[in-house]
């Protein structure tokens, strides 16, 4: 199969979907890998290591687009490459369809198959490919919050662990999953004063286990949530269903109810946010204020420390890249019932039940494509 990598376009995105060891890799599998020019600038990838590692660098996207069965991208496509994607094309990336019907609509009438990275799912209901970018914007999420806690940036002044006879900032985290626990983590051992909320309880009997004495575990609800962000430090917006828009767990109403300087972090930005009062921003401009509370709410966390998450990504998306090269995708998607979640559209045709609620579009079952 011919394989195309793309040099990310989205503003301050500086991951690349393939690392040199993974394009050996394929070539390895006797497939031919296109990598356009200077896509690993950003993670510190050569061009010259990727041709060591078997490659033939190309020097445009369109070029790309055009000689690849399948392209990899990190991001979703951007509109200037909509018109390059061809019909029976394989795009395989992060997608995040249910928060963007535009993109939706503009990717079907392509005719291309869209396999999203974050839909690929296990049996035990694990996202495998979701997870490494989950884990990277969990730590992040605690990062980015303790430093616009600072008073040059709009925050309370408050310092994370706080110092001997002064109290620590009280951070409340939404959601016990990979981004929640990785968030927590991070709090914790910067000796927060951590409360995370997740509705599984047997996902808080084991964060009950596994978290230090600074982290309680709490079965969330409405009335808890807000009681808990009156006296927030950071607030951050952990919740995930897969493939769906996110819940809005934070109202604007609420937010009159918090302290002046508090911070929120909406992980969950990519599927539409989980506040109200979230809308996308940059790296290069990552914040704003509504009623006196800090918002972050960048969309491409982790592509603030690519080199650490295009090696992670790598390591999650190469196995599946590779059985869709060596089977074809329809062949791979029939044997293998991870990759079949992740087809979220095929041509005009969407494939996956929550895009399609998103929207009110017909849902196709893929049972009928493959």
């Amino acid at each position: 199969m011919k394989v195309g990598i793309l040099k990310e376009i989205k503003p301050q995105e500086n991951r690349v979907c393939m690392t040199p060891a993974g394009v050996a890799a394929l070539v390895h599998h006797s497939h031919t890998v296109y990598v356009e020019n200077n896509a690993g600038q950003g993670s510190h990838f050569s061009d010259e290591e990727y041709i060591k590692a078997g490659a033939e660098m190309i020097n445009s996207a369109e070029e790309v687009f055009n000689i690849s069965d399948m392209v990899m991208h990190v991001k979703e496509p951007q509109p200037s490459e909509y018109k390059f994607i061809k019909k029976d094309q394989i795009v395989f990336t992060y997608l995040h369809l249910a928060a963007d019907k535009k993109l939706t609509q503009a990717l079907m009438e392509t005719g291309s198959i869209g396999i999203a990275y974050e839909t690929v799912e296990t049996r035990d209901g694990f996202l495998p490919l979701l997870a490494p970018m989950s884990e990277v914007a969990g730590r992040l999420a605690t990062q980015e919050g303790a430093k616009y806690l600072e008073k040059t940036f709009g925050g309370k002044g408050v310092l994370l662990g706080g110092v001997p006879g002064t109290p620590p900032a009280r951070v409340i985290i939404i959601g016990g999953g990979v981004v929640g626990y990785n968030s927590a983590v991070i709090a914790c051992g910067m000796g927060a004063d951590v409360t995370i909320l997740d509705m599984d309880l047997n996902r808080l009997r084991y964060l009950s286990e596994i978290m230090p004495a600074n982290c309680r575990p709490l079965m969330s609800s409405p009335t808890l949530l807000k009681d808990l962000v009156k006296d927030a430090d950071l607030v951050i917006g952990a919740v995930l269903v897969a493939g769906a828009k996110a819940p809005k767990l934070i109202t604007k109403k609420m937010l009159s109810t918090m302290k002046k300087g508090t911070v929120i972090v909406d992980v969950a930005i990519d599927q539409g946010g989980c506040f109200e009062t979230s809308k996308p921003t940059t790296h290069g401009d990552p914040i704003f204020e509504v009623d006196g509370i800090v918002h972050y709410c960048v969309a491409n966390m982790p592509g603030a420390v690519p080199l650490t998450s295009t090696i992670a990504l790598t390591n999650a998306t190469l196995p599946y890249a590779l059985e869709l090269a060596d089977k074809g995708w329809k062949e791979a998607c029939r044997t293998n019932s991870e990759l079949k979640k992740g087809i979220n559209y095929h041509g005009e045709k969407l494939t996956y039940k929550p895009v399609a609620d998103a929207f009110g579009f017909e849902y196709t079952k893929v049972d009928g494509i493959l």
